[in-house]
């Protein structure tokens, strides 16, 4: 089971590919798949955490908050900026600003954990952003959609409560008074939440091959081009802020990778266009390409300094 969630990364890049190809065989799935499976993923990211996780803000505060900061300010500029500089349509553009303007998902600690960072700091700055990201999600991505497209706030603040603060309480709750059931589940919710976003990310491409295969590389080079500068400008400004190579390596990796799964979702529901989810759903292989490059050379060169 701890292979196969490792290898993460690859399921999600091989299924990407099948859905290009062969796009029936993911687009069987109904539609209700992405909600739930978003609710699953938000569940288990809640089972695997504990109240004791919160107080990591209060022991080292400032690497915390520092990459809480830079991931609701980093990536939504560089989504932004990417938009404007590869000159995508506005359904293209708005999806790419909403997934910059998601919190960091639960890859970001798997990919922390192969890099040999530090795995409490990763899974405190999950659990914080995506905290936060329940009010400040909605708010920057309607700020910086601005008039590309009609966007759903109300509907984008309401669902982004129900998908993510619902499921991560539950999953909590579950893990503080349900002792017994929780140890039963846990060992299969990382699994459940890695074949989860692979089968939404696949419906999403095999849904838009066509366009996928038409505006594909384009799309494709600004969502590299954002989650480079993500990872990029995460380690630099953290060594700047934070101090530590090791913390500065755990918020670059923080910082670099999103919610995909959240953004398809909410993008999908929430901005009104048919090709708006298509950039959560590439954001989704290219942070795994690129967090597995990273903890790959990092996991190999371990830090001299905190």
């Amino acid at each position: 089971m701890t292979r196969f969630v490792q290898a993460f990364p690859l399921w999600v890049t091989v299924c990407s590919v099948l859905a290009l190809l062969y796009p029936w065989m993911f687009t069987w799935f109904p539609d209700w798949v992405t909600p739930v499976g978003l609710a699953v993923i938000m569940l288990g990211m809640g089972l695997t955490l504990e109240w004791p996780d919160f107080r990591y803000v209060l022991v080292r505060p400032r690497p915390v908050l520092v990459g809480v900061v830079l991931q609701f300010v980093v990536m939504p500029a560089m989504g932004l900026s990417m938009a404007y500089l590869f000159d995508l349509g506005p359904e293209l553009a708005s999806g790419l600003i909403l997934v910059c303007c998601c919190p960091g998902g639960t890859a970001s600690n798997v990919i922390a954990y192969l890099a040999r960072a530090d795995v409490a700091l990763s899974v405190t700055m999950t659990a914080l952003s995506t905290t936060g990201a329940v009010l400040l999600t909605p708010f920057l991505t309607t700020i910086l959609v601005g008039d590309r497209v009609e966007v759903d706030t109300w509907g984008l603040l309401s669902m982004t409560a129900s998908v993510v603060l619902l499921p991560v309480a539950a999953g909590l709750s579950m893990r503080r008074y349900c002792q017994r059931v929780t140890a039963k589940i846990l060992p299969f919710a990382p699994a459940a939440a890695v074949l989860m976003i692979v089968v939404i990310v696949g419906k999403i491409i095999g849904e838009r091959h066509d366009h996928l295969l038409a505006e594909g590389l384009r799309l494709t080079a600004a969502v590299c081009c954002v989650h480079a500068s993500g990872f990029g400008l995460g380690y630099l400004c953290g060594r700047v802020l934070a101090r530590g190579v090791n913390v500065a390596r755990t918020i670059s990796i923080e910082v670099g990778m999103q919610n995909s799964g959240l953004g398809a979702a909410l993008a999908k529901a929430n901005l009104g266009g048919e090709l708006a989810s298509v950039p959560s759903a590439i954001s989704a292989v290219v942070h795994c390409v690129i967090g597995s490059a990273v903890a790959a050379v990092w996991s190999r060169q371990p830090p001299s300094g905190s």
